[in-house]
């Protein structure tokens, strides 16, 4: 699963940091839990600074950057839990609108919601 990713209380609390490139789209606040959520594994490499999944994330600030402190040139992507709404969209585009399977670097896992909580807690919402 997830490596290095803030806690459910971080994302809460609003005190995680969310760089640029960063998913744009609603704003709105998701009716219900979805079913899966995006969770970014190890392999995520950040696509050098421009990562295709970022792009086609339809919500605001759910995706967005982790610059790696010990590579300064690199990073990964990261994505909130209490955004995401499940809808895969970042597993099926690729660089130039190409439609794939899952990233690439095999990096998105959608995981299903009862897992995570398992793992990492209870969402809120």
């Amino acid at each position: 699963m997830a490596y290095g990713t803030p806690s459910i209380e971080e994302f809460q609390a609003g005190t995680v940091v969310k760089c640029e490139p960063m998913s744009t789209g609603t704003t709105t606040r998701r009716k219900r839990k979805p079913h899966i959520l995006a969770v970014i594994n190890e392999s995520c490499t950040g696509c050098a600074g421009s990562p295709a999944c970022v792009e086609y994330c339809p919500v605001a600030e759910c995706m967005f950057w982790d610059l790696d402190e010990d590579h300064p040139l690199f990073g990964r992507i990261i994505v909130d839990p209490l955004l995401c709404i499940g809808c895969k969209l970042c597993t099926s585009h690729g660089p130039d609108g190409a439609f794939f399977q899952g990233c690439p670097w095999d990096a998105i896992d959608m995981v299903p919601l009862a897992e995570f909580e398992g793992e990492k807690g209870v969402l809120p919402f």
